[in-house]
C-alpha cells in the first residue's frame, strides 16, 4: 500500500523527512521495491508540480538530491531484492541542448542502472556533438534523450539526422521521452521507442535490446 506520507514528503523536497522514512522502513524490513514505488510517484509528483507553476527549479534540484540520498541507502537492498548484476551493456543518456531538466532523465537512469545497465550520464543541456562523442569513445547499445521543452524537441530529431550522416545509426538504440514527447514523435523521427516515464523507459530499452 502506498505511503502518502513519503510520497508527500519527497514530492516537496523534504530531504530530512524523507531520509529518516526510509531508513525508518528499512529497518522494519519493508519490501524496498515498495519504499522504490513510492520515492518515484513522488519525483513524479514533483515533477507535476513544477509543470503546473507550483514549484520552481531550486525545489526541483533538492528533491532530486533527496530522491539520489534515499537511492543510496535503497540500492544494496534492491541488488538483494532483484539479484540484478551489471552486463546487459553500457547506455548513454543526456537531456539535450538548451534543456536544464534533469529529474525524468535521472530517474530513468536509475532504474536502468538497478537493472543491470552501465549507466553514463551526460548530464543536462549536452549538445549532440557530445552525445556522438561518447558513442564513438564508449559503445553504447543504447542513448537515452530526453526533452522537458518543445522548444528543444528538435534537438532529438537532429540528433538522429546526425547518427545517420556518421554512418552510426545502425550501432545504437534511441530512445527518447520528456513531458512534451509523444509515440507519433518518436515515429516521426524515426526513434527505436519513446518512454513515457521512467519506469516505461526502462522497459522499453529491455524491450527493443531483447532483454
Amino acid at each position: 500500500m502506498p505511503d502518502e506520507k513519503l510520497i508527500d514528503a519527497t514530492s516537496r523536497a523534504q530531504d530530512d523527512v524523507v531520509l529518516e522514512l526510509v531508513e525508518q522502513k528499512l529497518s522494519q524490513g519493508v519490501d524496498p521495491a515498495e519504499v522504490l514505488d513510492d520515492l518515484t510517484a513522488g519525483m513524479k509528483r514533483l515533477g507535476e508540480r513544477f509543470a503546473n507553476g507550483e514549484a520552481y527549479i531550486p525545489e526541483v534540484v533538492f528533491g532530486a538530491e533527496a530522491f539520489n540520498q534515499a537511492m543510496e541507502l535503497l540500492k544494496p537492498k534492491l541488488g538483494d531484492a532483484v539479484g540484478q548484476k551489471k552486463g546487459k551493456g553500457k547506455i548513454v543518456m543526456a537531456t539535450v541542448k538548451g534543456d536544464i531538466h534533469d529529474i525524468g532523465k535521472g530517474l530513468v537512469a536509475t532504474f536502468l542502472d538497478l537493472a543491470g545497465y552501465d549507466i553514463i550520464d551526460l548530464g543536462h543541456d549536452v549538445p549532440n556533438e557530445k552525445i556522438i562523442e561518447a558513442i564513438e569513445k564508449d559503445k553504447p547499445v543504447a542513448v537515452g534523450l530526453s526533452s522537458l521543452m518543445t522548444t528543444t524537441m528538435l534537438s532529438q530529431k537532429a540528433f538522429i539526422e546526425a547518427l545517420q550522416e556518421k554512418s552510426l545509426r545502425g550501432e545504437v538504440k534511441v530512445i527518447v521521452g520528456g513531458a512534451p514527447i509523444t509515440q507519433a514523435w518518436a515515429d516521426e523521427i524515426e526513434a527505436d521507442a519513446f518512454g513515457a516515464d521512467a519506469l516505461d523507459g526502462r522497459r522499453k530499452i529491455d524491450a527493443v535490446l531483447g532483454n
